[in-house]
């Protein structure tokens, strides 16, 4: 595999080539991981083990919905064949990514946007802040991290992977008034 050029090294650091099986196909392929932002968001303590998950569980879905942009040609191609279809796989993974895109009210909203532009096609947080705006306006880049770590909260959320903050709350409070009874049973005990 050739090095990355002069242009993609200079926007930060780039892992040494690795091995794996294509997630579609099974077919083996070359890739180079990238610092990636939830990496960074993580090791920062931002975000938890459990957001990171959620965040790299959506790229994944991405990938196999084929809605990254990226297209190849079969080789052997019938002449007739005008596009490609959808595999079942790549249909199950697109109703996926629209049910989790439907909780931040569609890809247009600020939440969806965040996750479709900087998870799904993995483009920089700034780049993405600088790009997204309303009335004129691009995101600051505080505002940007903010959108992506509540996104990541609520797709931890929606995989399982951490409780509601509902009923986080309501066990806590069930916690607490069960040790406040047994406070009042020792008091009236005495």
């Amino acid at each position: 595999m050739s090095e990355p050029s002069k242009w993609r090294a200079q926007h930060g650091d780039i892992g040494p080539a690795t091995r794996v099986a294509d997630t579609e196909s099974g077919t083996p392929i070359m890739q180079r991981r990238c610092t990636d932002t939830l990496g960074l968001v993580l090791a920062k303590g931002s975000i938890t083990q459990p957001m990171h998950d959620a965040g790299q569980n959506f790229p994944a879905t991405f990938r196999i919905a084929a809605l990254d942009g990226m297209r190849t040609t079969q080789l052997l191609r019938i002449p007739s064949s005008t596009s490609d279809p959808l595999t079942e796989g790549q249909a199950a993974a697109r109703q996926r990514i629209a049910a989790m895109l439907s909780l931040f009210d569609g890809a247009d909203s600020s939440g969806g946007s965040c996750l479709w532009h900087v998870l799904g096609l993995e483009c920089s947080l700034r780049e993405w802040a600088t790009r997204q705006g309303w009335s004129g306006r691009c995101v600051h880049h505080v505002q940007a991290q903010g959108i992506l770590l509540t996104a990541l909260g609520v797709l931890a959320v929606h995989y399982g992977l951490q409780p509601k903050v509902r009923d986080a709350q309501a066990s806590a409070e069930g916690g607490l008034e069960i040790a406040h009874r047994g406070h009042q049973h020792q008091r009236i005990g005495r």
